[in-house]
């Protein structure tokens, strides 16, 4: 029987076994040690900002720039509406009030003049979302944010090793967020980052993602005993530094990574023109797409749950591509979002990782072939 194509998996190694390995023999385990440090340091240049810090998680990044950036209960942020509620839940959790954003039908990224139309006198910024990697339109939010004195978040979970008009993801906002759970490019598991170039914005982060301290790491060459006062309850959002030593042998296959993803795309992109009722996705000229997922549109007249028990009982893991936001119940929102909404129910995400070989591309496009034609 024919191998199981995943539909996400990391590329770890030997590499990352010597990365923990140096950890484990520094001695410092625990969150916010000299090797999350080194990778700060490091990720800084990755995403071409002055300052970086290591989290837990994308979630706990996208708290932390909330409450620097000073959300209050009654403020409203817009959301792009096509994401992982992570997204909307952060505002949700700083005390804010996520107010969705249709988004283009083309790269699904949240739509600017969406956005522009939906702001209202308690707004006080955009949490943009490039939505699988590629990166929203960043030139005209910024000049709606400073039309209106907004600041704007960069949720860039995806979308490491991705850039827009030249420019990396991570310095597109005033701060920006990304995920390295295991199903995205580079990867620890689990963890997150926050980028900024305001220090200020960076010095209050670092302090709250400590329970509202300086770091442990920080008093280490002290010759006396400093004992930290707590004057504001922060949270425990930390990287292990073995999560962290992780991801310094995963920058270095960054490159690598990201160029091999988009081969793949170039693969899949040829092969799916055959397909009638299948829209392979769009990756704009202005902007490296890292490709963390391949999303295909299927046609109204296809059924996808159909399609995916045919891909699935083939051997081809397949998954819906996000959410359409606004529609979860926990937000109870009652606006209409006609873009985000239809796609929601047509994206399907087929297999996207850097272990693809060209045989497993022909092999997916070959029973997804099959599956479409079965499902009208």
């Amino acid at each position: 029987m024919a191998h199981t194509v995943a539909l996400g998996e990391p590329t770890v190694g030997e590499a990352e076994l010597a990365a923990v390995s140096r950890v484990f023999e520094s001695g410092w385990l625990s969150g916010a040690g000299p090797t999350c440090r080194e990778f700060e340091s490091r990720f800084a240049v990755t995403a071409g900002t002055e300052h970086a810090l290591a989290t837990s998680n994308c979630g706990s990044a996208l708290h932390l720039a909330l409450e620097v950036l000073g959300v209050e209960p009654g403020d409203e942020v817009i959301v792009g509406d096509y994401t992982f509620p992570a997204t909307g839940h952060s505002v949700v959790w700083a005390g804010g009030t996520p107010v969705f954003a249709d988004i283009r039908p083309d790269i699904w990224t949240v739509d600017p003049r969406a956005v522009e139309a939906a702001i209202t006198p308690r707004t006080v910024g955009i949490l943009a979302v490039d939505v699988f990697g590629q990166p929203a339109d960043y030139d005209e939010l910024r000049a709606i944010a400073d039309r209106h004195g907004l600041w704007i978040i960069e949720d860039a979970a995806c979308s490491a090793g991705a850039s827009y008009k030249g420019r990396a993801a991570g310095s597109l906002a005033d701060i920006a967020t990304f995920s390295f759970h295991g199903r995205k490019g580079i990867t620890a598991g689990e963890g997150g980052a926050l980028t900024t170039n305001n220090g200020a914005l960076a010095d209050h982060a670092r302090k709250l993602h400590t329970y509202g301290i300086a770091p442990a790491l920080s008093r280490e060459d002290s010759t006396d005993l400093p004992v930290p006062s707590f004057d504001e309850a922060g949270y425990n959002y930390r990287l292990s530094d073995v999560a962290a030593g992780i991801m310094l042998a995963q920058l270095d296959r960054l490159p690598g990574l990201v160029g091999r993803r988009g081969e793949l795309a170039g693969l899949y992109q040829e092969r799916l023109l055959d397909i009638d009722g299948v829209a392979a996705p769009i990756a704009l000229d202005d902007r490296v797409h890292p490709w963390q997922s391949y999303v295909v549109t299927l046609d109204a007249s296809v059924d996808r749950g159909k399609v995916a028990h045919h891909l699935r009982a083939n051997g081809i893991q397949c998954n819906f591509g996000t959410y359409a936001s606004h529609l979860q119940p926990v937000y109870n929102f009652s606006g209409s979002l006609p873009v985000s909404a239809d796609l929601f129910w047509r994206h399907l995400a087929i297999p996207m990782h850097a272990n693809l070989s060209e045989h497993d591309v022909d092999r997916v496009v070959d029973v997804l072939t099959d599956a479409v034609a079965s499902a009208r």
